[in-house]
């Protein structure tokens, strides 16, 4: 297996990990297994992370109770945010695994990004434009991908 796709804590000791020692103050949800806290650098608005307790390196080292409890708290802080900000219209939903992929914290977590009307110039693609100059290529061609009512 590749260095960096493994499902142990070698790149990251639990001991120094930002995900396992001092954060509790910023808790803003949390179950048995999961917690979830604002993102301390936010792409936009009540940016959150949702955080599995047990270290592990991404969510493919996650068990199947982490995962469901990972979307418990995805769905209870979709509410929150719906709740706390009524200009928020969609959501982005984010994980990077693995050095390559972007992952800098090497704690599994997920992102929960809002959005809303105008925060971008052009949302189209979503997750497709990760890598620039990329995602409008299926957009362009992919008749599945057309503007609502577009022809």
């Amino acid at each position: 297996m590749k260095p960096g796709l493994r499902n142990d804590p070698v790149a990251l000791e639990p001991q120094v990990c930002r995900f396992c020692t001092g954060i509790a103050h910023r808790v803003i949800a949390a179950n048995g297994l999961a917690f979830a806290i604002r993102d301390a650098f936010p792409v936009t608005p009540l940016h959150s992370l949702v955080i599995p307790q047990r270290h592990v390196a991404d969510f493919f080292g996650l068990t199947p109770e982490e995962r469901e409890a990972c979307a418990e708290l995805l769905h209870q802080l979709r509410n929150d945010i719906l709740k706390e900000d009524a200009q928020v219209e969609g959501f982005n939903i984010g994980m990077n695994a693995g050095q390559v992929a972007g992952q800098t914290i090497f704690h599994s977590h997920i992102h929960l990004i809002p959005r809303r009307q105008g925060d971008v110039q052009n949302p189209r693609g979503g997750v497709r434009m990760v890598i620039p100059h990329k995602g409008h290529q299926m957009l362009d061609v992919c008749p599945f991908s057309q503007e609502p009512g577009a022809s």
